[in-house]
């Protein structure tokens, strides 16, 4: 596992380009892609590379929207994760840019994406660290941000959840359990920024009374995991 460290290009730039490679190893075959989280953002740049990308997301009104709103994806599924259709071993990679941290039963949701991958699959995860001090900030006053009261926010992702598993160390944990390799690990806080000077100034004293058990330095992380290629390997 690397060190938890500052990320050398934005987390799209990143994880196009690991999927670039992936798909450069696996030149004989047409790219399953799941954009897991596809209410929000955009998706993978994977330049001319055949693919066929299948989004999931919850069914909001603003998910909805975004989805329907998206010309990468020829197919999606609105609804509950634990129950939209997903087949086994049926995907290269799973993309899901914020998304752990605002769904519940997160960890169920995760074990069905790692089913749906390939062996040797590419899980690609980017989510605000609950265990930071945004994140205390975030679940401690969730009226801020508009889309808590049924409104679209103007900037930013959905609003979260934050179950256990949406950490650092919660996510860590999660893939020493299943048999997963995070290849990469990156601390950033671009959310942090966005949200304001005060935000930033009520972190650092949080990060203080806390005597550093709550960070203020980062507010989400981004991992690049890998599924076993070897089919006895601990794995779901």
């Amino acid at each position: 596992m690397t060190d938890l460290r500052t990320p050398p290009v934005n987390d799209g730039d990143l994880f196009s380009a690991r999927a670039r490679q992936y798909a450069y190893e696996h030149r004989a075959q047409s790219l399953q892609v799941l954009e897991a989280g596809c209410g929000w953002g955009g998706g993978l740049d994977l330049g001319d590379r055949e693919r066929q990308v299948t989004g999931v997301d919850l069914d909001l009104p603003a998910l909805r929207a975004h989805t329907e709103s998206r010309a990468d994806l020829d197919a999606f599924h609105l609804g509950d994760l634990r129950t939209v259709p997903m087949p086994p071993r049926e995907y290269d990679i799973v993309h899901a840019p914020f998304l752990i941290e605002r769904v519940p039963h997160a960890e169920l949701v995760l074990d069905r994406f790692v089913a749906a991958l390939k062996p040797g699959g590419l899980l690609l995860v980017r989510l605000r660290d609950r265990n930071t001090a945004f994140g205390f900030v975030d679940r401690l006053m969730p009226a801020r941000d508009p889309a808590r009261r049924g409104r679209r926010p103007r900037t930013g992702p959905p609003p979260a959840v934050y179950d256990e598993v949406a950490s650092r160390k919660g996510m860590q944990w999660y893939c020493m359990m299943r048999g997963l390799a995070i290849t990469e690990e990156y601390a950033s806080g671009e959310t942090l920024a966005a949200a304001g000077r005060w935000t930033a100034v009520l972190c650092r004293v949080i990060s203080l009374v806390s005597r550093g058990r709550l960070p203020s330095g980062h507010s989400e992380v981004t991992l690049v995991i890998r599924k076993p290629e070897n089919r006895f390997a601990r794995v779901i």
